[in-house]
C-alpha cells in the first residue's frame, strides 16, 4: 500500500498472456453499463483477517446483512472483497456455498462484488481454525497474505493454487453478482518483488484458461515494482489501481495510467486515508468527474482495526486523534457524518 508515482515508460513488452485481454472497445462497452462504481473494500467487523470472514465457524450472514444494509443507505454500488485460499482448501463446496450465499446478500442491497484472490501484504504465518484476536491500536494486525513466502517453501502449494483459483472461477464465472476479478492484490510488497512474478503470471493464465465474463484485472501501487507493474497493466482487462495520496499527487497517477494503458477504464481500488489528504472531500468528486471507479478502504470500524493508521502504535484501546480509515463505527452511526452525506449526494447523481 505504498504510494506510487505511475511513470510514462510502462510500455516495455515484458512477460505477458496478453492475447485474451479484452479489446478497449470491449472494456469501454462493459464500463460503460455499470454506472459510477463506488463502494469500499469490505470485511466484516467481526472478521480480525480473511480466514475469520470466509470460514464455517465464524461466517455471520447476518452481520454482513447488517453492513451492507448501511453500504446502500449511502448509495454504494460495489465491494471489493479478499478471499483466501485455506479456507477453500478446508471445505472447498462449504467454501463456494459461503460465497454464494454472500453474493445473495449482495445483489438483496443492490452491490457487486469484486473478488480478491491473493494478497503479499502483512503477515506470512496463518493456518485454518480460530484466528487470534487483534492487538490493540495496531493497523490490520491479524491480515493474512496469500499465499505469502510459503509459494518459496512449499514445491506442491502452486498445484494448490491452481486448483482452488480455477474452481472458484469455473463456479462463478457466469454470475452476474461478481464485478470483476482481481488477481493479485499488491505484488511484490512487504519486500516480495519479483519473487511475486511467478504467481502474478500464473493467475492471468488460469482465469484466461477457465474463460470468465467478467473482467481481469491486478491493481497497480508502486511503480519501483517496474516488471510486475509492466505486467498487471498489459494483462488487465479493466486498469485498477491505488493512490492514498493528496488530489495533486492522485491526479498525476491517472493521467500516467491513462497514457500508457491507451485509455482503458479506470478503478481506484484503494484511497482515502484522511491524515494523508486522502479524503472523501478531495478524492471523491475528482474521481466521479472522470468516471472513474472509487473504492475506499474499509466500511466498519472492526477488528480489522483499520481506524488507526499503518504507523500508529501507541492508542491501545483508545481512539485515534483522527481515523485512518472507515465509514462507520460499530454502532453504525457515521464517523464524520459529513461524509456519508456526501458519498450519498455523489452516488445518486446530486
Amino acid at each position: 500500500m505504498k504510494r506510487i508515482n505511475i511513470c510514462l515508460c510502462l510500455l516495455m513488452l515484458g512477460v505477458s498472456v496478453r492475447a485474451q485481454v479484452w479489446s478497449l472497445a470491449k472494456a469501454k462497452a462493459w464500463y460503460g453499463k455499470q454506472g459510477w462504481l463506488v463502494g469500499a473494500n469490505y470485511t466484516p467487523a467481526y472478521a480480525v483477517n480473511q480466514l475469520e470472514f470466509w470460514q464455517k465457524e465464524t461466517f455471520d450472514l447476518a452481520a454482513i446483512d447488517r453492513e451492507f444494509a448501511l453500504a446502500e443507505s449511502i448509495g454504494m454500488n460495489c465491494m471489493r472483497v479478499y478471499l483466501h485460499h485455506v479456507a477453500w482448501k478446508q471445505d472447498p463446496q462449504g467454501f463456494k456455498k459461503r460465497v454464494s450465499d454472500f453474493l445473495g446478500i449482495a445483489v438483496k442491497h443492490r452491490i457487486k462484488v469484486m473478488f480478491v484472490f491473493f494478497d503479499d501484504c502483512w503477515t506470512d504465518t496463518y493456518a485454518a481454525g480460530k484466528q487470534p484476536l487483534p492487538r490493540a491500536g495496531v493497523h490490520n494486525s491479524g491480515w493474512l497474505k496469500d499465499p505469502g513466502n510459503r509459494i518459496q517453501t512449499e514445491g506442491k502449494l502452486m498445484d494448490t493454487l491452481e486448483r482452488y483459483v480455477k474452481d472458484v472461477l469455473r463456479s462463478f464465472r457466469y454470475d452476474p453478482r461478481v464485478l470483476l476479478w482481481d488477481l493479485y492484490n499488491e505484488p511484490g510488497q512487504f519486500e516480495q518483488h519479483s519473487k511475486s512474478m511467478p504467481l502474478l503470471i500464473n493467475v492471468f493464465k488460469w482465469a484466461r484458461s477457465v474463460g470468465v465474463s467478467q473482467p481481469l484485472s491486478a491493481g497497480v501501487h508502486n511503480d519501483n515494482e517496474r516488471e510486475l507493474t509492466e505486467f498487471q497493466i498489459r494483462n488487465s482487462d479493466i486498469i485498477t489501481y491505488h493512490s492514498y495520496d493528496k488530489p495533486e499527487v492522485h491526479q498525476r497517477r491517472i493521467d500516467s495510467l491513462m497514457k500508457v494503458s491507451g485509455g482503458r477504464p479506470m478503478i481506484c481500488t484503494e484511497y482515502m486515508a484522511r491524515k494523508r489528504g486522502s479524503t472523501f472531500a478531495a478524492i471523491l468528486p475528482m474521481l466521479k468527474k472522470q468516471n472513474i471507479g472509487a473504492i475506499n478502504w474499509g466500511l466498519v470500524d472492526g477488528k480489522t482495526q483499520t481506524k488507526y493508521a499503518w504507523d500508529e502504535k501507541n492508542w491501545g484501546t483508545g481512539e485515534p486523534g483522527l481515523w485512518f480509515h472507515d465509514i462507520f463505527k460499530r454502532d453504525g452511526s457515521p464517523y464524520l457524518p459529513e461524509e456519508t452525506i456526501l458519498i450519498k449526494e455523489l452516488s445518486s447523481g446530486k
